[in-house]
């Protein structure tokens, strides 16, 4: 029963954040791309700041964890959405969330590469590469269309993927006793400060150009309350039960939801490019975890010899 839960979490998870890569877009049409994030990351961080005050949690973060607060408001949410809405503006949502799929492969990277005792294998670095010839597969970058919008919105997204490769970089090492629910309230609050300043500096962007519609406001309560602060309780209740190596699995798995909600949406169907992109980011995740991968299925393959079975 637990597994069955738990694989129906995971699917529900992958929906909604599928499903958000198009709301998103939709959302877009109406409400200018950083202060569509501040407004989701306002709602979404004060839902959490009240669960987190119900629970009973500790919320006044100590010096020694406001590092990892910063770093992960600002590059994991701030910068990350930033970028991100800003490259939905340029490509559809499913091209997006494929594209995001080289944070499972950039974030240890990034890890080891700043780490002297750990180095990248060969067919690590295979992977790698196999991962950024999909984003390139994707972007399409030949000489007659280096100017245009899918290549900048190709490259924004990728922007987006970096940021929060680093926020998970500048916080993987970082100790605190507080509950993941209110560092994910304070990073959510640091990250709406950060949206914020983003939109009043961007010259090109106002919240006066914000147009509150009964289309605009729904699908900005459903990226704040649904796939804002449900998604994040869903991802951390995941993360607790299955561990990081199956949770990013996430990253391949949300693609084909948010495929499936342009299809059914928008009568859309995913380019040949989009797909043969996604087969070599994934292709890439598989060579550069295979040896995290092969112990969590020796794992898994031991637990179930390991049961009692009813006679």
């Amino acid at each position: 029963m637990s597994r069955s839960r738990t694989i129906v979490a995971f699917l529900a998870l992958s929906a909604i954040w599928g499903s958000a890569f198009l709301s998103t877009e939709i959302a877009l049409q109406f409400i200018p791309p950083a202060f569509l994030g501040a407004i989701r990351f306002d709602i979404a961080a004060l839902l959490l700041f009240v669960i987190a005050v119900a629970r009973g949690d500790r919320l006044l973060p100590e010096r020694s964890e406001w590092r990892r607060i910063l770093a992960g408001g600002f590059f994991a949410i701030g910068a990350h959405h930033a970028l991100l809405f800003s490259g939905q503006v340029y490509i559809p949502g499913s091209v997006a969330s494929v594209l995001l799929g080289i944070i499972p492969l950039m974030t240890p990277t990034l890890t080891r590469l700043t780490s002297s005792r750990r180095k990248l294998s060969p067919l690590s670095v295979v992977g790698l590469v196999l991962g950024f010839l999909g984003l390139v597969i994707i972007a399409n970058p030949n000489p007659e269309n280096l100017l245009s919008s899918n290549l900048l919105g190709a490259v924004l997204v990728f922007g987006s993927a970096l940021a929060f490769a680093l926020g998970a970089v500048f916080t993987h090492d970082s100790e605190t006793d507080m509950s993941l629910l209110a560092v994910q309230a304070w990073m959510m609050l640091i990250g709406a400060v950060t949206l914020h300043l983003t939109s009043i500096a961007l010259p090109w962007e106002s919240a006066s150009d914000a147009v509150w519609t009964t289309t605009s406001v729904g699908t900005l309560v459903y990226l704040a309350v649904v796939a804002g602060a449900g998604g994040f309780l869903l991802y951390f209740w995941l993360l607790d039960r299955i561990g990081p190596v199956e949770s990013s699995l996430l990253e391949y798995v949300i693609p084909l939801f948010a495929a499936l909600a342009d299809w059914i949406v928008l009568d859309r169907v995913p380019t040949l490019t989009t797909v043969l992109g996604f087969v070599f980011i994934f292709v890439g995740f598989l060579l550069f975890k295979r040896t995290v991968i092969r112990g969590e299925l020796r794992r898994m393959v031991d637990g179930r010899r390991s049961r009692p079975t009813d006679d």
